[in-house]
């Protein structure tokens, strides 16, 4: 299990060359931030094991991010860490100005309820597709996708734990 303090910012999809590069699906707003040279990231490899890794080099490449980490050295050693998912701490997030933006983790594990207060499940992730944000809120034994758009989601309520539901007819039946 990842300490609670670490967000995802990126996977590794694949080695790439013979040197060591990694291309990586970036999973954050702030790549340059996250990937700059000598920032730290923590791997979460497929085994479940942890590793500190080093940015040596980064630069974009067919919608991908290509990074060299000081602790990957060759082919070998990038081919292992297909797959895994790169962490970076919560306190080294810039502050959100805008009031009706968050970060994932703010909103992971908040309470889903509608308008009059029936509980509706507990929001495990949000999934990023082409068509926008949504809301995986897992409920009892199934899970509930819920597009997060204001129409729908009209609260967030970071402090009281919740985002409230709006949701048409259908939607969550």
């Amino acid at each position: 299990m990842d300490k609670p303090d670490l967000v995802v910012v990126g996977r590794v999809a694949k080695a790439h060359g013979i040197l060591g590069e990694l291309a990586v699906d970036v999973r954050t707003d702030t790549p340059r931030l996250r990937f700059a040279l000598e920032a730290t990231v923590t791997a979460r490899l497929r085994d479940g094991t942890h590793h500190q890794l080093t940015v040596s080099a980064a630069r974009q490449h067919a919608g991908r991010l290509l990074v060299r980490f000081t602790e990957v050295p060759d082919r070998d050693a990038a081919e292992a860490m297909r797959g895994a998912l790169l962490l970076a701490s919560t306190a080294d997030l810039p502050p959100i100005d805008d009031p009706d933006e968050f970060y994932d983790h703010q909103l992971e594990g908040l309470t889903a309820e509608l308008l009059d207060g029936t509980v509706v499940g507990v929001v495990r992730e949000i999934s990023h597709g082409a068509g926008g944000e949504t809301l995986v809120i897992d409920r009892d034994s199934d899970e509930v996708l819920v597009p997060f758009v204001r129409e729908i989601v009209p609260t967030v309520d970071i402090a009281g734990g919740r985002v409230v539901l709006d949701p048409p007819e259908g939607l969550i039946e």
